[in-house]
């Protein structure tokens, strides 16, 4: 099998939605079509307003369907001691369609997201991994976070 390696754009976005409700679905369970309603209407403004702008979005297409995603948010604050420019990216949404999973799509994409990260120049790049995701990104060079602070959240819903 072929596969093309790029970046998504505004003609992919019914593609990411499609994605991203697939792995919402197998992350979290079944939605209603009311929470899958709302979530698609999202989605849709905000990959209009984001992509490839701060959410760049890689891709991997076998012909003319995306069947593997890896996103990146590029973020900046104000510089510390640890991220001097300030500059730094958050992987998101790592997913592959079942059926195409165990053919090196997740670790290609990461590749071409870490090569990207360090031409625009970011001090780090930051994950949160699953189970199965874990050994991938060990592999790449990703360790786990030692923290001083307490990751914590106030929830508003």
């Amino acid at each position: 099998m072929n596969f093309v390696f790029d970046n998504a754009n505004k003609n992919d976005i019914d593609e990411l939605i499609r994605l991203r409700l697939a792995f919402i679905t197998e992350d979290s369970g079944a939605l209603s079509s009311r929470q899958e309603q709302c979530i698609e209407e999202q989605l849709r403004d905000y990959f209009n307003r984001k992509l490839k702008k701060e959410l760049i979005a890689f891709v991997a297409r076998d012909e003319e369907r995306i069947v593997a995603v890896a996103y990146l948010l590029l973020m900046e604050m104000p510089a510390n001691a640890r991220l001097q420019n300030g500059l730094y990216g958050e992987v998101l949404n790592v997913y592959t369609l079942p059926e195409f999973r165990g053919k090196g799509l997740c670790t290609t994409l990461m590749q071409h997201l870490i090569e990207y990260g360090k031409k625009c120049g970011l001090g780090c790049i930051d994950l949160s991994a699953t189970e199965n995701g874990y050994p991938i990104y060990a592999k790449l060079g990703f360790k786990e976070k030692v923290q001083n602070y307490k990751d914590m959240r106030l929830v508003f819903q």
